[in-house]
């Protein structure tokens, strides 16, 4: 799972570089040489939609979104993991409702034609599934890592949990 998640880390950090590039493009085509670029706009979009979703999915396994965790420092350790779980458990099914409708979307759009870049409309829907399924995984990760008494990240944490 490090491996999946180190490349869709590195994947979206160049998703992110590449926009950067597009942008700076497009405002230098449009300001200086007076001439548009009409596919960088798009284009961009969708590389804004893989680096948030695979940025999310690698946040989720290393364990740094946010958490609300004032009634946690009151609770036994045993009870925490418990509700870790169940959060875990939430988040994996967020992430394969991400995966299902995201597909039925990229299905719903896969002839439709992106005028500005030539490809299907399913492309726009295509990090959503990919963020989904990895969400997904990455939760399930969690919570057999937990079962086994393995400890997880938590955000804040100096060092993953201890069962």
């Amino acid at each position: 799972m490090r491996l999946i998640s180190t490349a869709a880390l590195w994947l979206a950090g160049c998703g992110l570089i590449l926009m950067t590039v597009f942008i700076t493009a497009q405002v230098f085509m449009r300001y200086v040489m007076n001439d548009s670029l009409v596919w960088s706009e798009p284009a961009s979009v969708i590389l804004m939609g893989w680096f948030i979703f695979l940025g999310a999915a690698v946040g989720i396994r290393e364990g740094y979104h946010l958490s609300f965790d004032v009634l946690l420092y009151f609770l036994p350790q045993n009870t925490k993991l418990i509700l870790f779980s169940i959060s875990d458990a939430v988040v994996a099914a967020f992430g394969a409702g991400m995966a299902w409708f995201g597909a039925e979307l990229a299905l719903s759009a896969w002839d439709v034609k992106l005028p500005s870049l030539g490809v299907s409309g399913a492309v726009d829907f295509l990090p959503l599934v990919a963020g989904g399924c990895l969400v997904f995984i990455f939760s399930l990760e969690r919570l057999v890592l937990r079962a086994a008494g393995q400890p997880t990240a938590r955000f804040g944490d100096v060092e993953p949990e201890e069962a």
